[in-house]
């Protein structure tokens, strides 16, 4: 063996005590990490609830509200225009900031139904979920399609009971209905005192402490006052009647409730229950407390080498979002990339599994809704904004080391078609720029003609909204008017088989083929009745309404 000289021990130690503290620093750095997506039917008050969460995370000043009136703030998440002029939201947002010691990536998605695939893509990238549940309406058609999302990629549900300063419902029989129609056990992690005028604050099951609150100024933080049960005092704080029965309801739920269970609550079998206000801040504080402790911390995600766990050495992660024009006067291109393993860092070389190319990732951006930083490092659960300058799609996986790809992000069969026309041909460069660059950020679905010589796209969309969305963004954003022209088809049905599928069975009635961006067949019918005829001709021919993800093949452009 060779001699070591005594010299040289300076040079070796700090060697192998860099690569030791660099792994701790991992470790660490998942270990503070939490990321989570908020799922709602529109109008249950999931932005407003974001903002309360971010002004509680000093991330913001001032809460701002969803429906701006006279010289009332904006909300920080709807970042877009037409967000602002509509009081909703209509695109994925990132937020990260800090509390608490935890770095959070809270994931704000849109609410309204016609938006559902952009969720659906952002719940791809979260590792727990907030489910907003408006305390008078309860279960609503759009959470019940969230959850099931959630339930298929067994995701954490945690679940905010809002507006409990207005009437609603009894707290008991907003458990019932989440148990019996998700099939989901409840534990209310805290309960209400009163409901409406009355509602006075919540009690805690865990510290045994009534948590009272008092209204501040709108938009700032509420006043917090903590009391123990036995304390004599808070007799002169709530009305009797409103204690008696909110301790009634806990011993009721002591007895014939859901004991807690952080094993079933990961496994998503058990929801934590909390109740509050997010317009009034009644509850904010506790639910956000309660949750950074209860909700797991980047977990592995599966590719095509089985399940990458967190705190491998390597970097990897997938692109989940991209969206066009987040700064108007830069006319940029950002990709929304969830860190799944390992460190990144800025001017780091990865690899690009769809293409096999190399990419140096010279300028990543921290992402707060619209504001940008450069970061220097991310690690696994944070969400990085990478300038995309046409290399990057949904669904793509960048690492370093040894090659691996991430489960993709399917497409949803859409329901409503139409021709996108441009009726000023000297301004078909921009079309064609805006056209691509939406769908390349999934804002809504582009198919082609199988005609060559027809080169309008098609639209396809799940709901109106998108539409209008989408001419307005190419109006204010590529200077393009446009109109749309409805096809009359409302069922899609991608070809599993492919082209050579169709050839084998000939010619087809009562459905138009169409391709999408990635050269797949796609049928388009009328109605239901004309594909299940279509299905009943032709056994043999297999069809889905998902689509599968495409690897090394390039999409179409205009």
């Amino acid at each position: 063996m060779a001699e070591i000289n005594p010299e040289n021990l300076k040079d070796i130690l700090p060697d192998i005590s860099e690569g030791v503290l660099s792994h701790k620093q991992l470790l660490s750095a998942v270990e503070r990490r939490r990321n989570f997506a908020i799922i709602s039917h529109p109008d249950a008050g999931k932005t407003t609830l974001t903002e309360k969460l971010l002004l509680y995370g000093g991330a913001i000043q001032q809460a701002g509200a969803v429906k701006a009136r006279g010289e009332q703030r904006k909300v920080t998440s709807d970042w877009m225009e037409l967000e602002k002029q509509r009081g909703i939201s209509i695109t994925s947002t990132v937020l990260q900031f800090d509390y608490d010691n935890i770095t959070i990536n809270l994931l704000d998605t849109p609410g309204h139904q016609d938006f559902s695939e952009d969720t659906y893509r952002t719940l791809a990238a979260a590792d727990n979920a907030v489910m907003l549940e408006d305390a008078a309406k309860g279960l609503e058609p759009q959470t019940r399609k969230l959850f099931e999302v959630c339930k298929l990629r067994k995701i954490p549900i945690f679940t905010f009971i809002n507006k409990m300063d207005r009437p609603g419902q009894e707290p008991i029989s907003l458990l019932d209905e989440i148990e019996s129609e998700l099939n989901l056990s409840t534990y209310p992690v805290n309960w209400p005192i009163g409901s409406g005028d009355m509602f006075r604050g919540v009690i805690e099951r865990d510290s045994k402490e009534v948590v009272l609150f008092k209204k501040a100024a709108r938009g700032k933080q509420s006043i917090e006052s903590r009391l123990k049960i036995t304390d004599p005092s808070i007799n002169d704080l709530v009305e009797k009647e409103l204690l008696d029965k909110a301790l009634e309801e806990l011993e009721l739920l002591e007895v014939a409730g859901c004991a807690m269970d952080i094993d079933l609550i990961r496994q998503g079998e058990l929801t934590p229950v909390y109740f509050g206000s997010a317009m009034t801040n009644f509850g904010v504080r506790p639910f956000l407390d309660s949750f950074l402790h209860l909700a797991q911390g980047p977990v592995a995600r599966n590719t095509n080498e089985g399940p990458i766990d967190p705190l491998r050495e390597t970097f990897t992660g997938f692109v989940f979002k991209l969206q066009a024009n987040m700064d108007p006067r830069h006319r940029d291109r950002v990709a929304f990339v969830r860190v799944c393993s390992g460190r990144f860092q800025k001017d780091m070389t990865v690899n690009h599994a769809r293409t096999g190319k190399s990419i140096r990732l010279s300028r990543p951006q921290k992402i707060f809704a619209q504001d940008r930083a450069v970061v220097e490092d991310a690690y696994p659960g944070d969400v990085i904004g990478l300038n995309n300058p046409g290399m990057f799609a949904i669904g793509d996986t960048l690492y370093t080391g040894k090659k691996v790809e991430y489960e993709g992000i399917p497409c949803f069969s859409p329901e409503i078609f139409c021709w996108l026309r441009n009726p000023n041909p000297s301004a078909f460069k921009n079309f064609r720029k805006g056209v691509n660059e939406l769908r390349e950020e999934g804002a809504v679905q582009v198919l082609y003609d199988t005609d060559q010589s027809k080169r309008d796209p098609i639209l396809a969309a799940v709901g109106q909204l998108q539409l209008e969305v989408v001419q307005h963004r190419l109006e204010n954003e590529y200077s393009v008017e446009t109109k749309v022209e409805a096809m009359g088809f409302q069922v899609a049905r991608w070809v599993k088989g492919g082209w050579s599928s169709l050839d084998d069975i000939g010619r087809i009635f009562n459905c138009k083929t169409v391709q999408d961006s990635w050269q797949r067949p796609v049928l388009l019918f009328k109605n239901q009745w004309n594909l299940t005829q279509l299905e009943q001709d032709h056994p043999s021919l297999e069809l889905t309404s998902v689509a599968p993800v495409v690897s090394g093949v390039n999409p179409i452009t205009l």
